[in-house]
């Protein structure tokens, strides 16, 4: 019989709803039963494309003994980390403090309070080396928590003042130092791989497209276009299908943990796009499309909005979808992939870009694509996320118009609308998670911050007016539901969301962009549009107070760094008015101009008084004399 967890959305929820493990969601409903049974929550956190998920799952989870202790001892909760990144950021929190790593599955004990006492990451069903076996971890934790209530909440009281931590941090003082900007390169340089590129020097290897973007935008060349080249050449890219996969897990990009996340995916498309911009070279734009090209045709689905990622497995077996043996294809095909009879893993072969690209290279690829699409395909979580959607908004709004597709940029408006209008609960506000018809779960600050950085770039791809005044409306919207009217920055979850043991402020950018980063770089784009300053002095009461940090630590605050950058300026307020608007916006698009904003409709305040036909480029909404030709605006911006 099918637990409680029958009756969610989260395929990864639905994928334990047959264990014998009396699962619940998270919600009142599972704290009340822990006090009525005056027992421990045992909470196990994860997501659907992760595989030592997909492993406790098997050893322990659908084990008929160990789930009959679980069920005796623990009421069990599971949580979809991508679902509620609010819940897995608290405890994944406890667990890096009580162990020093954390990861996932996330398997965290707590009072019916919710408050963390013991926490660990995957267990195995029987001892090995120095990790106890899960039913020894169970009953462990059991007693303690029955015999030593006194202990344990003497214990968790320093944890829980951690966990709230962030809370505390006021925007109205501190201050980002003046030589930040540069003290971040260098020390990207000092933890920067000169052979294989990324920014550590062993394994594994993550990428890092938004501290990729932030070095473009700072004119520096040689850490970003290498590291995405070398990924470009490497396993993590899918050569084939297009795509990346979340990480390599050595040091070369080139074997990659398989799964593919719609986040990893968007936020590369934009820095491989960015990085064409800056260089002209073919290779990045084509990675870039081809990366655009795998969303459209792998996570697209019938409204428009993209599922979140593809299962590393496929048949129980990392990778098997991916891999290729030398018989399975063609001597041409083997010299251009480097595919040898021993392979380059475990006897197989990861396709990677061992020679230049040779004329058929399409021909090729859509062979193999067509041979590879007959294998099992991995399992895809099909849940559409508000904030990993407005991510590839502004992915495919940024790259329609900067290479003049416009299947891209169609795709970015129809997906825009639909989190404008599904993603609405029956008061207005946003939602965090659809799937099976069904919008669910308030939205989050990322959701709210990554919506308006995509409305903000959509509307300077199209011109359409409804994207900046949608942008206009969710910025007041996320000041006023999320902002701290005490010491200033956002909350990671709004006023009337549910309280948790702890109410965050979200602060690196790693792996995606924190909330306050995205809402602090939108509110900048917005007041450069509007003159409006009570906007940027609202983004900057997210920098002060990390000014130290992101100088010290540049490769956990990428996009704040960005905005920072922005702050600092000069930006140019760029409105284009008159019947030679494209030509003129081909030319702003021609290179990579991440300070600068862009209008062209009559109802943005930055268009106001602009009678004269032509390109009016301003700072601080003073403007030089209009140019009316491209040469000429080409002069002026490059000059």
């Amino acid at each position: 019989m099918a637990n409680a967890l029958a009756l969610e959305t989260s395929p990864y929820l639905l994928q334990h709803k047959d264990n014998p493990v009396d699962w619940m969601p998270w919600g009142e409903a599972a704290f009340a039963a822990a006090r009525e049974r005056d027992c421990a929550l045992l909470v196990s956190i994860g997501y659907s494309a992760c595989h030592w998920c997909h492993v406790m799952e098997r050893e322990s989870f659908e084990d008929e003994t160990t789930a009959a202790l679980m069920n005796r001892l623990f009421v069990c909760v599971k949580v979809d980390r991508e679902e509620r990144p609010d819940v897995d950021a608290i405890y994944m929190d406890a667990v890096q403090a009580m162990t020093g790593q954390g990861g996932w599955p996330l398997n965290a004990f707590m009072t019916p309070d919710g408050v963390p006492f013991y926490a660990g990451t995957y267990f195995p069903p029987a001892a090995r080396g120095q990790m106890p076996a899960w039913s020894q971890v169970l009953e462990g934790v059991a007693n303690a928590y029955a015999t030593q209530r006194d202990e344990l909440a003497a214990q968790t009281e320093k944890l829980v003042a951690r966990l709230r931590g962030s809370d505390n941090l006021d925007g109205r003082a501190g201050s980002v130092p003046d030589d930040a900007l540069d003290t971040a390169r260098t020390r990207l340089r000092a933890i920067y791989d000169p052979e294989h590129g990324g920014f550590n020097r062993g394994a594994p290897k993550f990428p890092q497209a938004s501290v990729i973007d932030f070095l473009l935008g700072q004119g520096e060349r040689e850490m970003s276009i290498h590291t995405l080249r070398a990924m470009a050449n490497g396993g993590i890219y899918d050569q084939i299908g297009g795509g990346f996969s979340r990480y390599a897990v050595d040091a070369r990009w080139i074997v990659p943990h398989f799964e593919k996340m719609l986040y990893d995916n968007a936020l590369l498309a934009r820095a491989y796009l960015h990085g064409w911009q800056v260089t002209g070279d073919p290779l990045l734009r084509r990675v870039c499309e081809e990366t655009l090209d795998f969303l459209l045709r792998e996570l697209r689905q019938d409204e428009g909005a993209f599922a979140s990622a593809l299962d590393a497995d496929s048949e129980g077996v990392e990778g098997k979808f991916y891999v290729w043996r030398l018989d399975e294809v063609g001597e041409e095909a083997a010299r251009v992939f480097g595919m040898t009879a021993e392979g380059n893993w475990e006897g197989v072969n990861i396709a990677v870009r061992a020679t230049a690209d040779p004329p058929d290279l399409r021909a090729l690829k859509d062979e193999l694509l067509e041979l590879r699409s007959a294998r099992v395909r991995p399992g895809l979580d099909d849940k559409r996320l508000t904030s990993w959607n407005a991510l590839a908004v502004s992915a495919l709004a940024d790259a329609g118009a900067v290479l003049g597709r416009a299947d891209y940029v169609e795709a970015a408006r129809v997906t825009a609308g639909f989190l404008l209008k599904t993603m609405r609960d029956s008061e207005g506000r946003l939602l965090r998670s659809y799937n099976r018809g069904q919008a669910r779960l308030m939205a989050y600050l990322e959701d709210h911050g990554y919506l308006l950085e995509a409305l903000l770039t959509l509307y300077e791809a199209t011109f359409e007016e409804r994207w900046f005044d949608a942008a206009r409306a969710l910025a007041d919207e996320t000041v006023f539901r999320f902002g701290d009217t005490e010491r200033g920055g956002f909350f990671s979850v709004a006023h009337d969301h549910e309280r948790l043991v702890a109410r965050r402020k979200e602060l690196e950018d790693s792996p995606i962009p924190a909330g306050q980063s995205a809402v602090a770089y939108g509110l900048l784009r917005l007041a450069a549009l509007t003159g409006e300053h009570a906007y940027a002095e609202q983004a900057l009461t997210v920098m002060r107070p990390l000014g130290e940090a992101v100088t010290r630590y540049p490769q956990a605050f990428g996009h704040l760094l960005q905005a920072i950058a922005f702050e600092r300026g000069p930006v140019r307020e760029i409105a284009l008015v008159g019947p030679d608007v494209d030509a003129l916006a081909r030319v702003v698009r021609s290179a990579f101009r991440p300070r600068s904003v862009l209008a062209a409709s009559p109802g943005v305040p930055l268009m106001e008084g602009r009678a004269q036909p032509g390109a009016y480029v301003c700072e601080h909404f003073a403007c030089r004399a209009p140019v009316s030709t491209p040469e000429e605006l080409a002069a002026l911006l490059d000059g």
